[in-house]
């Protein structure tokens, strides 16, 4: 009977290591005791959109240019933009790129740029990454 006791004793232990081990992986599959569900909040971003003919001139000039594929007025042009205000969806760095729409009168690239995603999409902001609008292509 001792050696059964001894037994089943190793037997809890290894399983309850086992399962501490699997928790500190995060990969335990608890299930809820109660009727209740927990569902994780996913949070979308919600981003206006403009058409583009409504955008600044300049601005439909550097989208012709990323479609032409340059040149680019500017070194930092189609460089990765990161996202660090997270006002663009996330993505993988390097799913961004960022070009820079000309300011008339400005001594530096001012604030305006256009911001690509590797969907497709296109991004607009007039304030340096504070607001954007996504661009609307015109259907043709």
């Amino acid at each position: 009977m001792k050696l059964f006791s001894k037994g089943v004793s190793l037997l809890l232990t290894s399983l309850a290591l086992i399962g501490l081990r699997t928790a500190a992986q995060g990969q335990t599959h608890l299930k809820p005791t109660s009727g209740n569900t927990v569902t994780p909040r996913i949070t979308q971003i919600q981003i206006p959109t403009l058409p583009i003919n409504k955008l600044p001139r300049e601005a439909q000039v550097t989208i012709a240019l990323i479609r032409k594929g340059g040149p680019y007025p500017y070194q930092q042009d189609g460089t990765i933009f990161r996202n660090r205000e997270r006002k663009l969806p996330s993505a993988p760095v390097g799913y961004y790129r960022e070009y820079t729409v000309t300011t008339p009168g400005s001594p530096d690239r001012g604030a305006r740029r256009i911001v690509t995603g590797q969907g497709n999409e296109i991004y607009y902001t007039g304030d340096h990454y504070r607001s954007f609008v996504r661009v609307q292509e015109e259907n043709g």
